[in-house]
Formats: structure tokens, C-alpha cells, sequence
């Protein structure tokens, strides 16, 4: 399983001790320092089994700036969505898991956290 972090993040420290207390095999992506590209990102969103509006941060200044509150949310606009996630990490919800049974979470909670984990628990 990966789990895409953010260090400075609080939930993203919550979800690491979880793992870790369930001595969870995982691997941390930085993914502020290595963003996730065009196609990670499509491939996560299809297993999130979500649209890439769903996973942004509305509330950093660089959604503002680029006025994503005003986009259109509709399959003509999603590889736009995509592209600005992939351009600016920082839009992007964190942290995420993706674990090896395919699934993936926006692992914004405890609850969401070992729901991942029991998941991978029964592959």
C-alpha cells in the first residue's frame, strides 16, 4: 500500500500512527515533492471511484487564484480538473491510500484508515 502525505499535515501524522500501530506494510509518497502525474491521478480517482472536484482543496489560495469554485464540474471539464491537480499538488486532498487489493481512500479519518486496512487484511 502507498499512502500519499504531506508531513505538515495533521491528518496525514494521524493516519501514519495508525498504520504504523497495526504494523501495516505501506510506503509514503511526498507527494507535494513528487506529484502525482496526469495519469496516477486518473488512475487513483477511478479507484477512489471519485471525480477529481471531490478530492480538491477548496480553501488554498491556488484555487482561488485559478478560480476553481467557477469551473465547471462535468465530464467535458475533467481532464482540466486533472491537469490542475497534477500541476498544483497542493489541491489535492491527503492523505490517500492506495492499498493493493485496488481500492484507494481519501484517509481523512481514523475510521477510513483501518477501513483500508481491513480491506488489504482480506486479500
Amino acid at each position: 500500500m502507498e499512502i500519499w502525505i504531506n508531513p505538515d499535515c495533521s491528518k496525514c501524522r494521524s493516519a501514519l500512527s495508525i498504520l504504523d500501530a497495526e504494523q501495516a506494510r505501506y510506503t509514503v509518497r511526498y507527494y507535494l515533492e513528487d506529484p502525482p502525474t496526469v495519469p496516477e491521478l486518473t488512475a487513483v480517482l477511478a479507484r477512489l471511484g471519485l471525480d477529481p472536484w471531490h478530492i480538491a482543496r477548496w480553501g488554498e489560495p491556488v484555487a482561488a487564484e485559478l478560480g476553481l469554485a467557477d469551473w465547471p464540474r462535468d465530464a467535458e471539464a475533467r481532464s482540466r480538473w486533472i491537469e490542475a491537480l497534477a500541476e498544483h499538488p497542493v489541491l489535492i486532498q491527503r492523505p490517500i491510500i492506495t492499498a493493493d487489493d485496488g481500492t484507494a481512500t481519501v484517509a481523512r479519518t481514523s475510521e477510513a484508515v483501518k477501513s483500508t486496512l481491513t480491506s488489504s487484511d482480506s486479500e
